[in-house]
């Protein structure tokens, strides 16, 4: 299936020039994921259900319980959140982990932006270092992977021991790593080996005992494994020579071989590769692309139940001998992601697990954490661990599932590691391919990510309207659009283009022996829009509704305005209102007509129930799209819609005037109705006395002699008078205006 269709057309209104990278975004550790200190939770609940959840080891049912942060810099308390136990072995084990909600029991509520936290117990791991260690090295690869820190816990006054705070994956997740959370997202579990089990995307549903081994967790109600079922598809039964360019139409390949790499390297023998296990899917909807998300790495770093040496296990056989992983044994059977698997192999041990730095960090993280584990009272319970085998489990093994330290494990791994890796070149790697989707005659801009060791130049190949294929370089410099100098990302600009322009482009890298990459296999395309036909506008909008306007239920909810700017009725029963530019239908418009200089009210605030004007999906306040789209017989044509950033809770987003191009925000809204009326916003303490209003006869009077000037909304300046206490306005036309002193101040009147 093409998935160039996707990339439809997209007005920027606020400013054309800027667009957003397809690379995922990393969130700073923030209060709650901070590493500086350890900080201390405490959980208070009812003696009672505590010892019931003790008792009930497999229920994921949650109680109310009040949690305490304390990490010296904040100290916050937040009742009726939700608790119990999380995991699969850890039920059973003496130190158990622990979920925590913030909006099971009030919904919406986050806490420092996330709505739960994990807090696992690590029971199995002798140094509770490796998981931390581990996302560590995810994070700093730029693969998109849970933040973590240790914690203190505490329950009912009670210490429970030292945990690591571990990051959830949710739909708030891959809405902060990728900018959009309306893709399916499934959490995959053991028996999840990714083989072709026929086309029918309800065979992909099946159980392993009492949750799906492919779980959805967005999208639940729709239900529909349609997408994973192609994916599969793909990577099972298409020709190994068709391989790379099928798979990149639905798959991030690029970043998997990178998390690949990794768990080779850290022994991540509990996820997909050996044990068909632990690792999410995210059908990121910016890109159309399958995402490959890494979770629960506690058993990593040389921990064996196995009786293998992972440390020497070969680096391309990695994968379990007797069973298929398709994931991992076809990409490797593609010399091109051989190669480039093999490179970022290398380049994990140059950069991050081969470097003295690493050694230091984890020598440090012992030294902090040594306190807490000495009084941990669970620490011991499982496997007889004291603080001595706390302080050798960096540099040896413990014994039993446990044959080896941190330190050796990582310095064998990387030496017989290497001396495994084939001497391969490996083709440029591309990836994050991008453009900003300008309006007609506005600058487009091309990005993409690409590294080699020894990359040579990138280049735009591109033609338009069917013309002669051209090519010009791309650069890392930070001035064509890729932000930062150096930074992986090679841009370029090109002069406009006129409405209805078809504009079809690939990235070519080269390294220094010649060999070329050029992604993807087929063309992307993008038509230029043309200009809103319609004059059907997003015309307002409000991201975070408090006080402002309430629904027919009295809820305070998001809501967009939309605006006829035309001189006829707008039958709106054929189109669609999305929150998802590349994913156009997800709200069709009801059986209703918007007048001529009409306008009409939507509710964004997920509950569909509630009447025709409901949508099921709201506004994110931090960044979000909303579009109007035509019908299926026009492909489902972009009419307008708008991308924004950060909003401001009863601060509306509009057009200066009803259907112009630029936007700004307005302390007082106006849902529902025309925008022009606070054009230009009064403020009382700076404003002056002007009477009558509405004028009465043509002319207006001031309480003090001042030169002034007359406005009407679109901004125009009208009249202008010099040191003067009175204006005739007799010739001007009903409506609303705005008289602005020398000094600035503003007056708003009317004309009847």
């Amino acid at each position: 299936m093409k998935k160039n269709k996707l990339l439809l057309t997209i007005t920027l209104s606020i400013l054309s020039s800027i667009f957003t990278f397809a690379q995922p975004q990393f969130p700073e550790n923030g209060e709650v994921y901070t590493n500086e200190v350890v900080p201390r939770i405490d959980i208070f609940i009812h003696p009672d259900t505590l010892t019931w959840i003790y008792e009930n080891v497999e229920s994921d049912h949650e109680f109310r319980a009040v949690f305490v942060f304390n990490n010296g810099n904040v100290h916050d308390t937040i009742h009726d959140i939700g608790f119990r136990l999380r995991g699969n072995t850890s039920r059973y084990s003496q130190k158990k982990s622990f979920k925590v909600s913030f909006n099971t029991f009030i919904s919406g509520r986050k806490y420092h932006g996330v709505e739960k936290l994990n807090l696992n117990g690590e029971h199995n791991d002798p140094s509770i270092t490796r998981a931390k260690l581990c996302w560590n090295i995810f994070r700093e690869s730029n693969i998109v992977s849970p933040r973590s820190s240790h914690t203190e816990v505490y329950i009912n006054g009670n210490y429970h021991g030292l945990y690591i705070n571990v990051e959830h994956i949710d739909e708030e997740f891959v809405k902060t790593y990728f900018g959009n959370n309306d893709g399916n997202l499934y959490k995959c579990l053991w028996p999840a080996d990714l083989t072709y089990r026929g086309a029918d995307p309800d065979l992909y549903k099946f159980t392993s005992g009492d949750r799906r081994t492919y779980e959805l967790k967005i999208n639940e109600e729709e239900d529909d494994y349609s997408d994973l079922a192609e994916f599969i598809d793909i990577l099972n039964n298409t020709p190994i020579t068709q391989l790379p360019c099928e798979l990149e139409k639905v798959f991030n390949v690029q970043d998997y071989l990178k998390i690949a790499a990794i768990d080779v390297l850290t022994a991540n023998w509990d996820g997909y590769i050996y044990n068909k296990n632990n690792f999410y899917l995210y059908k990121n909807t910016g890109t159309g692309l399958f995402e490959y998300i890494p979770y629960d790495v506690d058993n990593t770093f040389g921990i064996d139940w196995f009786g293998i040496d992972w440390a020497s296990r070969d680096i391309y056989n990695w994968a379990h001998s007797s069973e298929p992983r398709p994931l991992f044994t076809r990409l490797m059977q593609v010399a091109e992601y051989k190669a480039q698997y093999t490179y970022y192999l290398k380049q994990a041990i140059a950069e991050v697990t081969g470097k003295q730095s690493l050694m230091d960090y984890m020598f440090a993280v012992r030294e902090q954490i040594r306190p807490y584990v000495a009084d941990d009272p669970y620490y011991p319970l499982n496997y007889g661990y004291n603080i001595e085998s706390f302080n050798t489990s960096f540099t040896s093994g413990t014994g039993a599932h446990v044959p080896v330290g941190l330190q050796p494990y990582i310095q064998n791994r990387n030496s017989i590691a290497l001396s495994q890796a084939q001497n391969t070149n490996a083709a440029p790697m591309i990836k994050y391919i991008t453009h900003n989707s300008p309006p007609a005659l506005q600058q487009m801009l091309v990005s993409a990510s690409a590294e080699d060791e020894n990359l040579t130049g990138v280049a735009l190949d591109y033609r338009i309207s069917n013309g002669t294929w051209q090519q010009t370089a791309m650069y890392d410099n930070g001035q064509n659009g890729d932000i930062l100098a150096g930074d992986g990302i090679y841009s370029v600009g090109l002069p406009g283009m006129a409405s209805g322009t078809l504009f079809e482009f690939r990235i070519k890298a080269t390294d220094n022996n010649q060999v070329t990459s050029t992604k993807p296999c087929e063309p992307i395309q993008y038509n230029v829009p043309v200009t809103n036909p319609m004059m059907l506008y997003i015309n307002e909008f409000m991201a975070s509704n408090s006080t402002t306007i309430a629904d027919e239920y009295g809820e305070y909810d998001d809501w967009v305005e939309i605006y006829n700017g035309s001189n006829q009725d707008i039958w709106l029963g054929d189109k669609y209102l999305s929150d998802n530019l590349n994913n156009p239908v997800k709200w069709a418009f009801p059986d209703t007509t918007i007048a001529a200089g009409g306008f009409l009210m939507v509710w964004a605030d997920g509950q569909p129930a509630q009447g025709p004007m409901h949508t099921p999906y709201k506004l994110d306040k931090d960044s979000e799209e909303i579009g109007i789209f035509n019908n299926l017989a026009s492909g489902y044509a972009q009419i307008d819609a708008i991308i924004y950033t950060s909003q401001s809770t009863d601060i509306s987003m509009g057009r200066v005037t009803d259907g112009a191009f630029e936007w700004k925000f307005f302390s007082n809204p106006t849902p529902g109705s025309s925008n022009s009326l606070v054009g230009i916003i009064e403020n009382p303490e700076l404003s002056f006395n002007l009477w009558p209003n509405p004028v009465v006869n043509g002319i207006i009077f001031l309480s003090e002699s001042t030169d002034f000037a007359i406005f009407d909304i679109a901004g125009r300046k009208l009249l202008e008078f010099r040191n003067s206490n009175q204006a005739d306005v007799s010739e001007l036309k009903p409506g609303v205006y705005i008289l602005r002193s020398s000094d600035a101040r503003n007056v708003k009147f009317i004309i009847n």
